[in-house]
């Protein structure tokens, strides 16, 4: 099961991700009152719209007053020193992940700063849609929210000495909307970037009252104009549109020292990074070296992981590893450390997708039956240890969950569609197959069964086949891992039983990630990337009619659906929280009724385990739950200090 990369409205966590193997969307059994909008800061009383302020919220007020030096839970005097060693799945061929070809190196984020770069502002690990200033030490809009404008930290610096500048600002936003896809659909709504001031820049949307626009523009991720328009060392201009072998000039907290193509890549924490003050940056960031390896499938990692020295912490995402596995030497004896953490976020959709592109899963009552045919209670007890929970929304974990009928808010978005969706959608609570109840499998496999006959399937031997045509009704499941037969076989096995020749392809990391960019797949099992508790303007790229016909956007499943495109809209542009929650619950609803996908599997809880190599703060981030970049390597300079 493929584990994707940060999503939009995460984006400010993208050096985050890249501490959990780029991987903010473990997948589970990898195989992968009126709140008031963009409040400033704690402590004191919020800006009139206009004003300038340090920080912004979706949810409530922030937690931390504008003259915070340091996150709560971090250790500000944490020592620097030692090395971070982490295991990648893989490979990598570019150090540009801004551009749809190519696989970037373990350390670059195609949204988000990663390691290597800075971004305008930075989403906080400690509380939910709030971000605080980085590269512009202010941020303002109008009460339409119409525009924003940015004020940029006159100490602001690239890692050649070049003050970062409005003009790089606005140089990154237009090419990286020219770039890739998914940064056009995502500044679609911003119609110019101009420079209002010394140090000032403001953006300007096509629309009011799109009350995550002027956060997610704190998103942006600042790219060095004067770098990317200059020469390299053989003279020859550079190109950003291009996958580029040769590791390019940054802003970050670190930088590249070596690599090895494809197989390693080494970074050093920058010795003056111009943002080591900066309060969400004390505490943090503390080895002194980040050292990336890659291996060719999970099983590699997981032997490197027991071996010590190449990895030094995992989040599993195995139950019957976690059940069984850490049986091994140094986890008998203590070296290696287990624990279990709370999970605090939205959990994301897991799922057997399917792509709706394709002319066998265009018809509901097929995708209905397909849903029926699978077991997860069986897969839960006999493969996973009875560890995990069923999904059975697309922000399950969360108070974005729908449940129970639709409440009066919810209808005030629904209504409206009445003839575009399902009835049940009005009349009945979602419910997802229970196969430990008596006679549950032959129920729920006849109802299949009629569904795939009323959509014009009939048997014929022990197979399926369309009625008119004759063609045996089959499916292929794509994978890109060999631990992937552990979630895909038992599903097909499943479908079998309902005359579906159901058969399992595992290819490598990068014609997997190509056949998904292209949406060349019919089933696959897949986490998407993780909702926020502020959902918004992403939406578009997950379910939106165009997305669906753009190659490279998150649409997966091929959502067309003008419902559903409405729905999104009404997130979008949703007048408050309680709008936001309603309109949210409306399109969970929708989409769970219409079987674009099979919904599988989520764990409430993080299982980490790692080499007992780190100081760690008392306390960890109430969003995150873990935070590895403020931890720090026992035995680095100043360590009896900090501890």
């Amino acid at each position: 099961m493929p584990i994707l990369t940060r999503l939009p409205r995460l984006a400010g966590l993208a050096a985050l991700a890249c501490a959990l193997s780029l991987s903010p969307a473990l997948a589970q059994e990898s195989g992968t009152g009126t709140t008031k909008p963009a409040q400033a800061s704690g402590g004191g009383d919020a800006p009139t719209m206009g004003d300038w302020q340090t920080s912004t919220s979706l949810i409530q007020p922030s937690k931390y007053p504008p003259d915070f030096k340091h996150y709560d839970y971090v250790n500000p005097d944490a020592p620097k020193g030692g090395t971070l060693n982490r295991a990648v799945v893989g490979s990598f061929d570019s150090f540009n992940p801004y551009v749809v070809r190519g696989s970037a190196a373990a350390g670059f984020l195609n949204f988000g700063g990663g390691l290597n770069y800075d971004t305008l502002m930075e989403q906080s690990t400690d509380e939910a849609a709030t971000s605080y200033g980085l590269i512009a030490e202010a941020t303002k809009y109008p009460a339409d929210y119409s525009s924003v404008s940015f004020r940029l930290n006159p100490k602001a610096r690239w890692h050649d000495g070049e003050p970062i500048t409005v003009d790089d600002v606005i140089w990154s936003f237009n090419t990286l909307k020219e770039l890739h896809p998914q940064w056009n659909a995502y500044y679609r709504n911003v119609v110019k970037a101009e420079q209002t001031g010394d140090r000032e820049v403001t953006f300007t949307f096509d629309q009011k009252n799109n009350r995550e626009l002027p956060n997610i523009m704190g998103d942006l991720t600042v790219l060095p104009k004067h770098y990317w328009e200059g020469v390299d060392a053989s003279g020859k201009k550079r190109d950003i549109t291009q996958p580029t072998s040769v590791p390019p000039l940054g802003s970050g907290p670190y930088r590249v020292a070596n690599f090895s193509m494809g197989k390693s890549i080494e970074w050093e924490r920058v010795p003056d990074y111009w943002a080591a003050d900066n309060p969400t940056r004390v505490g943090r960031y503390n080895y002194d070296k980040i050292d990336y390896v890659y291996f060719r499938d999970s099983n590699a990692a997981w032997e490197a992981f027991k071996k010590g020295g190449l990895d030094d912490f995992r989040i599993e995402n195995s139950s019957q590893r976690w059940a069984e596995g850490y049986d091994f030497p140094a986890a008998k004896n203590g070296e290696v450390v287990k624990a279990t953490v709370d999970d605090h976020s939205v959990a994301n959709m897991q799922a057997y997708v399917l792509n709706n592109r394709l002319p066998k899963f265009q018809d509901r009552r097929v995708r209905k039956a397909l849903t029926l045919a699978f077991n997860f209670q069986e897969m839960n007890r006999t493969l996973f240890h009875g560890f995990y929970k069923r999904l059975d929304s697309y922000f399950a974990n969360s108070e974005l969950a729908s449940s129970g009928p639709p409440s009066d808010r919810e209808l005030k978005f629904l209504e409206p569609l009445r003839s575009q969706i399902p009835e049940e959608v009005f009349t009945k609570t979602f419910t997802l197959p229970n196969y430990d109840t008596p006679g549950a499998t032959r129920t729920f496999l006849k109802e299949a069964y009629d569904l795939l006959k009323e959509a014009g399937y009939k048997r014929k031997g022990t197979g399926l086949v369309n009625s008119k045509t004759g063609e045996p009704f089959t499916i292929e499941m794509l994978g890109d891992d060999p631990s992937d037969n552990r979630v895909l076989e038992p599903f097909a096995r499943n479908l079998e039983r309902l005359g579906i020749k159901a058969s399992v392809r595992i290819v490598d990391q990068s014609q997997y990630i190509d056949r998904l960019r292209n949406f060349d797949f019919e089933v696959t099992s897949l986490a998407y990337y993780p909702q926020s508790l502020s959902p918004g303007n992403e939406q578009r790229d997950y379910w939106s009619s165009k997305a669906a016909d753009s190659p490279g956007s998150r649409n997966y499943a091929g959502v067309k659906n003008p419902a559903v495109d409405q729905l999104v809209n009404d997130i979008v542009y949703a007048e408050d929280r309680e709008d936001l929650m309603a309109a949210t619950h409306a399109l969970d609803r929708v989409m769970l009724w219409e079987y674009y996908v099979v919904p599988q599997w989520y764990n409430d809880k993080m299982w980490l385990a790692y080499w007992d190599k780190f100081g760690m703060p008392e306390e960890q981030p109430s969003y995150t739950s873990i935070d590895p970049y403020a931890w720090w390597v026992k035995g680095s300079k100043d360590t009896a200090a900090a501890d």
